[in-house]
């Protein structure tokens, strides 16, 4: 069975109008092309479409049948319309992010409560986990893209950079207030809580102590900035972390300052080497990016489609 769109709509326009010369005003096409349509469309399907009642062309029960299927494409096509339109507007579609479990429940939920607010029609999927599982799911292009930090490259992975500040934070009223910057050397006698050891940033922090020549106090080493920021909010410790995360949690109860020498946390977005982008998945990355503007040693790139 052969037939084309325009044949279902000169088929549907006649049985609403009960009349070829009508239908044809409906179509905005001649009669003798709405006539052919429709005849070509009845040779295609085998049956009588029509019978003459009153002047008026009426469906027979099996072109009634016909009809409630056209009707099904044709409110599928405005369904495929009204997707296309909201996918090529950024409103709909399927963004998968993989991100570190520290982004998961401080800087993300509300960045991605604002972004899907303007994109009613999309649903996403967002799964903290470790770096490594990260790069896995990127290289496996599960994930439209990845967060992490400590990325060293991988050849199915495009990626960008961001520098990000860190500041010491301590406990309120700790005597390190009195002062406009922290140094190693202001952290002899502190029991310092640092993320964990061999990570990129712990072996830059380590160098900063070995540079003014006193030893890091390791006291509680942590995955996440998160946690060293809770504890030191609790009155334990002192830590030296991203400003991104000392930013969100310093409601909790705690002071920072500037930390000297200048370290970066550098974060990574990761994406697929391969295969196209949804226009979703670059704009979620600019969202990102400008959200990072604050706290960026350097204004981070955007990524425009």
């Amino acid at each position: 069975m052969k037939f084309k769109l325009r044949q279902l709509e000169a088929f549907q326009a006649v049985a609403q109008t009960g009349s070829v010369t009508r239908a044809a005003k409906t179509l905005g096409i001649s009669q003798p092309a709405t006539s052919r349509l429709l005849s070509d469309f009845s040779n295609s399907v085998a049956i009588e479409l029509f019978r003459r009642k009153d002047g008026m062309l009426i469906p027979t029960s099996e072109a009634r049948y016909l009809l409630s299927e056209v009707g099904r494409v044709f409110d599928s096509l405005r369904h495929l319309e009204e997707l296309n339109r909201d996918l090529t507007d950024r409103t709909a579609g399927h963004l998968r992010i993989a991100c570190l479990p520290g982004f998961a429940s401080s800087h993300l939920p509300q960045l991605l409560a604002q972004f899907l607010q303007q994109r009613p029609g999309v649903n996403l999927t967002l799964e903290p986990d470790r770096p490594e599982r990260i790069l896995e799911w990127i290289i496996g292009e599960q994930y439209d893209c990845g967060i992490t930090d400590g990325f060293s490259g991988h050849p199915a992975v495009e990626h960008i950079d961001i520098a990000v500040k860190t500041v010491c934070i301590f406990p309120r009223g700790h005597r390190l207030s009195k002062q406009g910057t922290v140094s190693p050397l202001d952290l002899v006698d502190e029991k310092i809580i640092h993320t964990r050891k061999g990570s990129p940033f712990f072996n830059s922090l380590s160098q900063a102590f070995s540079d003014y020549g006193v030893l890091l106090n390791s006291w509680v080493e942590v995955r996440q900035f998160s946690t060293a920021c809770i504890m030191v909010a609790q009155g334990q410790g002192v830590s030296v972390v991203s400003a991104l995360d000392a930013d969100h949690f310093k409601s909790q109860g705690f002071e920072m300052r500037p930390f000297e020498p200048e370290i970066s946390h550098w974060l990574s977005i990761l994406r697929p080497a391969s295969g196209s982008r949804s226009l979703l998945s670059l704009d979620f990355v600019d969202t990102f990016l400008e959200s990072l503007q604050p706290y960026a040693v350097e204004p981070p790139p955007q990524q425009h489609s």
